[in-house]
């Protein structure tokens, strides 16, 4: 009998869907559309948004370059800026008028997908900010190992040949295991049902966003919890996370906070700077799917495109080959090395510049009536984006800002001397892969270590290339994300020369 009261439910959900248009708030009506939309309304714009949101942005980017303007989604308008005054209004803005907690909220639906809890206390932010950057040389041993462990598991090659493998799957496995080293330690992190629960649960969320925003509001919590595995997978993670959290916990309780080999890593900082109501099992779960989420989602999505550029262009490894080669025989595996790794950090930073994950980025929805410095106001309520994709390919900012130049960044070093203007993790109103401002991401110093350990290992252990050689395959666009294709395949081989 429910299930038809469910299937009742989702019927209604799909006739209100199909019976309403994006939200057109009046005002809004003084900032300029992409494109006039007609009869239909913003139909057309909101579906075409969901495939192809970054033609929409670049559109809008040229055409009302130095204005702001508007997309739809299915459910509101988004507006778009793209200028470095209009970035950094968003930078400067506090967050009681310009929310990037309540935008984040709405674009995963992190209420449902993420949990309440986490979402009204994010006690792990703090952890993630602090202990966590700290630690990347003392655990830089850890990160290298689980890597080299990882890359052997994932791309199993015999003798000289050559082995085909899907290169996205291959990569969250690898990302999911090196950072659930550095999260949980060993065993936990080469567990395969702990590996598979963690990196279904980073497609789980986006999926679960999506499924959500689908419905009515007042639909939400059924929904979530029907139509979604957000509960199915914190009840499976807990399976897991259970004994080695009580053990930890009654280890505490027992000898105190610092007793005889208590494990470098993750679980146990968040266990240090927790409260008695956070000191438990289900909270300490939460946030370590959250930051599960967060590790895997975008690290492996941005080193498989960084994958599929380098095996495009396998002449590109030699120089990076030798640059590495170089500064481990001088500096050794370590956090040290990695920081004279110009190249393999300007190959990843300009692989993030074309195939920018996310074509939108510095989401904030506006809390109160917000005034840019131009005079451009948008109402409380109001969605307001940066035009990533778009600036990250603006000729004005970028030379051939079309030609993927491996060493751009690292020549812009040479030129201008070192510093730290010209590094992937160094946020600034032309480069947005990482944000910008004090929520710039607080994780891109452990996602930086690691991608590029990863991107130092793969060209000092292996040959790739694409099986359809030269041809890159095409990323996916939905909504805002630009996704490498999730079952492309590279080709592997044992380094040679």
């Amino acid at each position: 009998m429910f299930d038809d009261y469910l299937l009742a439910l989702v019927a209604a959900a799909c006739v209100f869907l199909v019976s309403r248009t994006a939200s057109q708030h009046p005002k809004l009506d003084h900032i300029p559309s992409v494109r006039q939309y007609g009869l239909l309304g913003s139909w057309p714009g909101s579906l075409e948004f969901y495939t192809n949101a970054g033609r929409l942005v670049k559109e809008g980017y040229t055409k009302f370059h130095g204005r702001p303007f508007k997309v739809p989604s299915l459910h509101h308008w988004n507006v778009i800026v793209g200028t470095p005054q209009h970035i950094d209004d968003i930078r400067k803005a506090s967050d009681d008028v310009l929310s990037f907690d309540d935008a984040t909220s709405d674009i995963i639906e992190a209420k449902y997908t993420l949990g309440p809890d986490v979402c009204a206390d994010p006690f792990h932010l703090p952890v993630v900010r602090s202990q966590l950057t700290r630690n990347l040389g003392v655990l830089f041993s850890d990160i290298h190992d689980e890597i080299a462990a990882s890359f052997r598991d994932e791309i199993p090659l015999k003798g000289d040949d050559w082995l085909e493998v899907p290169a996205l799957p291959a990569m969250m496995q690898v990302v999911c295991r090196t950072s659930n080293r550095i999260f949980v330690g060993l065993p936990l992190c080469r567990e395969p049902g702990y590996k598979n629960l963690m990196t279904r649960h980073t497609v789980d969320v986006v999926k679960g966003g999506v499924i959500i925003k689908c419905f009515p509001r007042f639909l939400a919590p059924l929904v979530a919890r029907y139509l979604t595995k957000s509960q199915s997978d914190a009840e499976e993670a807990i399976l897991y996370l259970r004994p080695v959290t009580e053990e930890r916990l009654k280890r505490i309780e027992e000898e105190g906070n610092d007793y005889a080999g208590k494990p470098n890593d993750f679980l146990s900082w968040l266990i240090d700077i927790s409260d008695n109501r956070q000191r438990n099992v289900k909270q300490l779960t939460m946030r370590m799917l959250t930051i599960n989420f967060a590790a895997i989602h975008t690290s492996s999505m941005s080193f498989t495109h960084a994958l599929f550029n380098l095996a495009a262009n396998p002449a590109w490894i030699k120089p990076l080959r030798e640059e590495v080669d170089a500064v481990v025989e001088t500096e050794g595996w370590s956090k040290t090395a990695l920081v004279k790794m110009r190249k393999i950090d300007s190959f990843l930073k300009e692989s993030a510049r074309l195939n920018t994950i996310g074509q939108m980025l510095l989401g904030r929805k506006a809390t109160k009536d917000f005034t840019f410095s131009d005079g451009t106001m948008i109402p409380k309520g109001t969605f307001v984006f940066s035009a990533s994709s778009a600036v990250h390919r603006d000729p004005e900012i970028y030379e051939d800002p079309e030609v993927f130049k491996p060493f751009r960044f690292a020549d812009m070093r040479d030129e201008e001397g070192e510093g730290l203007k010209h590094h992937m993790v160094t946020p600034s109103p032309s480069f947005l892969n990482f944000g910008y401002g004090k929520h710039a991401c607080p994780g891109r110093f452990f996602a930086a270590n690691e991608l590029k350990t990863m991107l130092a290992h793969v060209v000092t252990n292996y040959d790739i290339k694409l099986a359809d050689e030269g041809v890159r395959p095409k990323d996916l666009s939905f909504a805002e994300t630009l996704s490498p294709h999730p079952t492309a395949t590279v080709m592997w081989r044992k380094r040679r020369d």
